[in-house]
Parts: C-alpha cells; structure tokens; sequence
C-alpha cells in the first residue's frame, strides 16, 4: 500500500520531479508518433511493423508478434492494414500452406526511407540502448509502480501508438 505523502515534504518533491519526468517521456514518444504520422502517414507500430517485416523477410505473424511484443491478434490487426495500403504482400509457404510469410513491397520501401526517427519508435529505441544493469533497475522498479497502482497488465502488450 502506497502511503499519502504530506504536501511540501521532500517526498512529494521527488515525487513530482518522477512525474516530470514521465511527463517528459510521454511528451517525446506522442511527439515522434505525430511526426511519424505526419511524414508517412502510417502511426508508429505500423511503420514499426512494417520495418520489422522488411529486416526479416518472410516471417510468419507469429514471429512479428513476438518482435514486436504484442498478442497475435493486434499483429494480424497491422498486417491487415498494411497489406490494405499495398505496403505488405502474403505468400502461403510451399510446404505448409497454412503458413504465411511476410514481405514488404516497393511502396513499403520508399515509405521506410522517409520516416524521420527510429522506426521502431523512440521509446524503443532508446530502451534498447540502455546498459542491461540499468534496465533491470528500470524493469524492477516500475514492476513496483505497476503494483502500486494495480494496473491491468495486460495493456503491456497494446502498442504504445495505440494507447
């Protein structure tokens, strides 16, 4: 259980500088997807997707949901959006013809090439570039926030564009 901190305290100073700092996190994240958004016209986990199926040629849905970190469902969500668009063609496997392999197409390719930023999003990123030791301080500590607000974890695996 969380305890009320009083008004004025040191506690609630470094409370608020945390909570400036998400703010600051928050603000960046909305700020790359709006420019994403703004220069391709795709939102960020598509244009994430999209980079992913171009680095892996061929991969199968369920390995894009596992790159990207999200449940099945929300990957066939942005596939079918992008093979929608043109950007992303299907090809059942020779062998096994319930399986499906990805692949960009021309489109795709022009579009990558004039996404300002990471394509795979800033938050990610950045994260992926943080040494490991501070990771699992990161990955521990906000286990505990999470807790402390008892949060619905399972919004841990919706896209943060589409949050």
């Amino acid at each position: 259980m969380v305890k009320p901190v009083k008004p004025e305290s040191p506690d609630m100073e470094l409370s608020s500088a945390v909570l400036r700092h998400f703010r600051v996190v928050f603000a960046a994240v909305r700020r790359h997807f709006k420019l994403v958004e703004k220069a391709v016209g795709l939102g960020g986990a598509q244009v994430w997707a999209l980079s992913v199926i171009h680095q892996r040629a061929g991969l199968s849905l369920g390995e894009l949901a596992r790159r990207l970190d999200v449940h099945q469902s929300t990957a066939s969500n942005l596939v079918k959006g992008l093979v929608g668009k043109g950007l992303v063609r299907m090809e059942k496997d020779t062998l096994d013809k319930r399986q499906l392999h990805l692949f960009v197409t021309e489109p795709a390719l022009a579009l990558l090439a004039k996404v300002p930023g990471p394509v795979e999003g800033l938050l990610p990123h950045a994260l992926a570039r943080m040494p490991q030791s501070s990771l699992k301080k990161l990955d521990a500590e906000l286990a505990g926030l999470i807790s402390a607000l008892n949060a619905d974890e399972s919004a841990g695996s919706i896209p943060l564009a589409d949050l």
